[in-house]
C-alpha cells in the first residue's frame, strides 16, 4: 500500500538529498569556472605550447572543455536567479 506524507516531510530523507543535491548544482558552475582560469594561468607546460604551435585558435583542450562545462552547469544558477524553484 502507498502511504502519504504531507509536501516535504518524506521518512526516508528525501528533503535532505533535495537539499544536497541543489547545492551540489550550484557548486559545479563557479568549480568549473576556476578551474578554467587556473588552467588557463597555470597551463599544461612546454607539451600543451608544442601541441598548440602553429594551429591558430586551439579550440581543443581543458580551458574549453572547462568553460562548457559551467556554462553547461548554469541551470541550477539561472533558476536561482528568476526565483524559480
Amino acid at each position: 500500500m502507498s502511504e502519504t506524507h504531507p509536501a516535504g516531510a518524506r521518512p526516508d530523507g528525501g528533503k535532505a538529498a533535495s537539499n544536497l543535491a541543489r547545492w551540489l548544482g550550484l557548486a559545479a558552475t563557479p568549480t568549473f569556472a576556476i578551474m578554467a582560469v587556473l588552467t588557463a594561468m597555470i597551463g599544461g607546460g612546454p607539451a600543451d605550447m608544442l601541441c598548440a604551435a602553429g594551429h591558430g585558435l586551439s579550440l581543443g583542450g581543458m580551458v574549453p572543455m572547462y568553460l562548457l562545462m559551467s556554462a553547461f552547469h548554469s541551470a541550477a544558477w539561472l533558476r536561482l536567479l528568476s526565483g524559480r524553484s
